[in-house]
This record gives structure tokens, C-alpha cells and sequence, in this order.
């Protein structure tokens, strides 16, 4: 079968692919011992498979989780130690900035090795101001916002001055993100804090009347509103965030989250499940609503039990980056954790606590089947298969053409590309892990359940 490219056809530009160094980070960042695969220290290691373009799949964006301090109070329930975090403030407006250093360190390497985007993230505001002085909610308060908007404004100010920090020191923060899943309860587990949606705007109207007084920070752009779920209360966050003209001018797009965790019964009518119609909803109602809007997807995990290094999650994820650009018109994509240390579907590596090793999956090498080969500035053209369980996308920059074929199925599909020339081509399946070859654009297998990245110039 022809695989269809009409470059004239031209959608969304490409900007990036990340990773958040939430939790992870803590830990790997202090691991100096000797990877023997490739000589480098194992922390080393870990950044230059996300972020090298030579030696890894080449991220560009290194999400920093600007912690609320629950590791130094010792206050609060959380399900692993590494969710509870530290802060820089040791008294109001006082600093300490050699604490964090581990995950400091870890965000400082990915830039070393060719992250080019950081983004600052909250999951709860520093715990001296919130409500019960904890990083989450208090249990049995139900959709309790954890800080009084008296707060908002040093809440704002201890993000900027961290902000300030970091661009002191060289690194390339670009966005800061004051809220996380602002939908949820997180009354424990992990730090996290509810705001309503009118609460939304009230936080960023004051962040971006914090960014007008500081002539360092002139360049750098809010994000949000970060919404859990793609199917719950989007547009309601988004609506919010949108309608203030102050908070307008510190926003490029819109972010959202990714998830679609299934709805148990008695409720799990098909419907509910269905997260390429809300994908492809939310689209529509942006298109209505704000054109001219971009969207990123800031966070995506395969929630599932189990450590599945396989292919299986693998197709789940690479189907999932294909919808957001697809049908959402994404311009970024990040996946939340990088690195996982816990008995779940969740990390592009996996480490090992006990002996300080890792493992790397098969999520790791299908997202450089994108990240890898795409170039920032690229725009999706149009790309079309004719097959269902064969999922092609494609990006154009200068000349250069990169086509992407997911095949979902367990047989092998004959196809071919317009290339006139040699191709480059990556293949990721049980067996390969972005094995690279030339070949020829008019008689190509793609093996079953595979991530395959063609490139080729017009």
C-alpha cells in the first residue's frame, strides 16, 4: 500500500518532547557510581539516554517540580518517600540554594546534554503557606483549596525568586507552571493542591502581575492550567485561564493532561472510555472557541500496574503521542515521569533501588522514535495510510520529510513512501530499539507492533 504525504496539506508546528524529573530526580542525581555499559556515572548516564541526540532520543524539555518542602517538615502521608520533597526558603524570603542539589544536578545535566526547554512546575504551593501547613490537603476535605488567596501573592514571589535563580545560573527556563491538576482532591499520596476554576485565574492573574515587576524574567512565559483528565472540566480550566487579558500576555497555548483513566463499573458505559472522541471534542471546541491557541500536552503516563518493559505499553504510548498530534494538534509532548522506581507502568526507565541499577523499556525507544528524528520547527503535513491498524504522521522542515508508521497489528505491512531517494529508517519492536538502516522508499516491510520513523529529503 502507498503511504499518502501531501506536503501542501500542513497542520500544527512541531516545538518539543520532554519529561518531568519529579520524584526521580532526588534519587538518580546522587548516583555517581560507574556504569559499566558505557563508562559514565550512572546519573550521567540516565540524563544522556533522555536528552542526548547522539546517544539517546534526544528531549528537548526537562520539567523541574519546584517542591513544597514536606521532606523537611516530615508533615503529611505520602505512598513513597521520594514524593515528599524539599523547598529552597528556610524563613520567608530567606534562601538556602544548595538544597534539592540531586535534582538540581539532574536538570542541570539534561541542559548539559541537549535539553533546551525547562519547565518549573507546582504541585503544591511551599507549605508555609497553605492552610494546614501541609503539601496536600487534610483527609475527609473534600475539594478544600489548600491556600487563601492572601497568599497567592507570596506564593507568586517565592516561584519567581526561584525562577531568577536558576536563569542566574545559566539554565534555560522558559515556562512556569503555578498549579498541577488543579481538579482533584490530593488529600495524600503525594503533594498536590484543588483549586476551582475562578481560583485558577485569581492565581495566574497574580503570577503575571509578579512577571511585570521583574525585568529578568521578561521572556519568560506562564503555563497551564494542567487539567488531569481529557475528559473532565478542560474546557472549564481553560475557559478560565483565557477570559483575564493580563494573564493572556504570559500565555503561548494552553497545556493539558493527557489521561483517560478508565471509569470503573457500574459506570463504564463505552462512551466514557472513549478518549480519541474527547481528544478530538476538545479540539473542535479550541478550533470554535480560540483558534489561534496552541495546545501542549504536558503530561502522559501509561497508568497501569506492573513493570512492562515489553511492547505492549510501548504500542499504548506510541498510539497516545500519535492522538495528540494527530487529532489534539499538539505543538509539545511530554511524558510525566522519565524515571520510576516503583512496581508500575510509568517511567521510560526503571531503576532498582536495592543495587542502584536500571533498566531501560521500550516507551524509552518508541518516544525517540518522534523526539529522535523530528526537528523543532517542523509542521505536520498530511499523512494517511489507508489502514486502520497502521497509524502514519508526518512533519516537513526545509526539505527534510519524516514519516511515522505505528503498526498496532501482529502481521507484516508492504508499503511504500514518495521518497526518491535513500531513506533512513528506525525500527522499534521486540527486537529492535530504534535500529537504524538505509533503505529504499518503494518496497518497505513494517514489522507487527512496531514504531517505525522514515526520513528522506524532497
Amino acid at each position: 500500500m502507498l503511504i499518502k504525504i501531501n506536503p501542501d496539506v500542513t497542520y500544527q508546528t512541531y516545538e518539543s518532547m520532554g519529561a518531568s524529573g519529579a520524584w526521580w530526580a532526588q534519587i538518580v542525581g546522587g548516583w555517581k557510581h560507574i556504569d559499566t555499559r558505557s563508562g559514565l556515572e550512572v546519573r550521567d548516564r540516565i540524563s544522556q539516554l533522555l536528552y542526548s541526540k547522539d546517544k539517546g532520543i534526544g528531549m528537548q524539555v526537562y520539567r523541574y517540580n519546584i517542591g513544597a518542602g514536606s521532606k523537611h517538615s516530615g508533615r503529611g502521608e505520602y505512598s513513597q518517600p521520594a514524593r515528599s520533597t524539599e523547598c529552597f526558603e528556610t524563613a520567608p524570603y530567606e534562601y538556602d540554594w544548595s538544597r534539592d542539589a540531586n535534582a538540581v544536578y539532574m536538570m542541570e545535566q539534561a541542559v548539559r546534554d541537549g535539553a533546551d526547554e525547562i519547565i518549573l512546575f507546582v504541585n503544591s504551593p511551599i507549605e508555609r503557606l497553605t492552610k494546614n501547613h501541609m503539601a496536600h490537603a487534610d483527609k475527609g476535605k473534600l475539594f478544600r483549596e489548600n491556600i487563601s488567596s492572601e497568599n497567592y501573592k507570596d506564593f507568586a514571589r517565592y516561584c519567581c525568586d526561584v525562577t531568577e535563580h536558576f536563569l542566574e545560573k545559566g539554565l534555560p527556563v522558559k515556562y512556569l507552571s503555578p498549579v498541577n491538576e488543579p481538579l482533584w482532591i490530593w488529600n495524600g499520596g503525594q503533594e498536590g493542591c484543588h483549586y476551582k476554576p475562578k481560583s485558577v485565574t485569581k492565581v495566574f492573574k497574580v503570577f503575571a502581575q509578579e512577571l511585570s515587576k521583574r525585568p529578568k524574567l521578561k521572556n519568560l512565559k506562564l503555563s497551564g492550567a494542567e487539567s488531569g483528565d481529557i475528559r473532565w472540566f478542560n474546557k472549564s480550566y481553560t475557559r478560565a485561564l483565557l477570559k483575564d487579558k493580563d494573564v493572556r500576555k504570559y500565555l503561548d497555548a494552553v497545556d493539558i493532561h493527557s489521561y483517560c483513566l478508565p471509569v470503573p463499573l457500574p459506570f463504564n458505559v463505552p462512551f466514557l472510555n472513549n478518549r480519541t472522541s474527547y481528544v478530538k471534542r476538545f479540539r473542535r471546541w479550541m478550533d470554535r472557541k480560540y483558534p489561534d491557541m496552541p495546545v501542549k500536552m504536558s503530561e502522559w503516563t501509561h497508568m497501569k500496574g506492573g513493570r512492562d518493559k515489553g511492547m505492549d505499553s510501548a504500542l499504548v504510548a506510541a498510539k497516545t503521542i500519535y492522538e495528540d498530534f494527530a487529532l489534539l494538534n499538539a505543538v509539545s509532548w511530554q511524558h510525566w515521569i522519565a524515571v520510576s522506581e516503583v512496581d508500575y507502568c510509568d517511567g521510560l526507565i526503571y531503576i532498582n533501588l536495592e543495587d542502584k541499577t536500571f533498566e531501560v523499556t521500550k516507551r524509552l525507544y518508541v518516544t525517540g522514535n518522534f523526539s529522535k528524528y523530528i526537528q523543532p520547527g517542523s509542521v505536520r503535513i498530511e499523512a494517511q495510510s489507508g489502514c486502520e491498524d497502521l497509524l502514519a504522521l508526518a512533519f516537513k522542515k526545509d526539505s527534510e520529510i519524516v514519516v511515522i508508521l505505528i503498526n498496532l497489528s501482529s502481521e507484516v505491512k508492504k508499503v511504500a513512501i514518495p521518497a526518491k531517494g535513500d531513506v533512513i529508517c528506525a525500527v522499534t519492536d521486540k527486537d529492535n530499539d530504534l535500529t537504524q538502516t538505509v533503505i529504499k522508499g518503494d518496497d518497505i516491510s513494517v514489522n507487527p507492533r512496531s514504531v517505525n520513523t522514515f526520513c528522506y529529503f524532497e
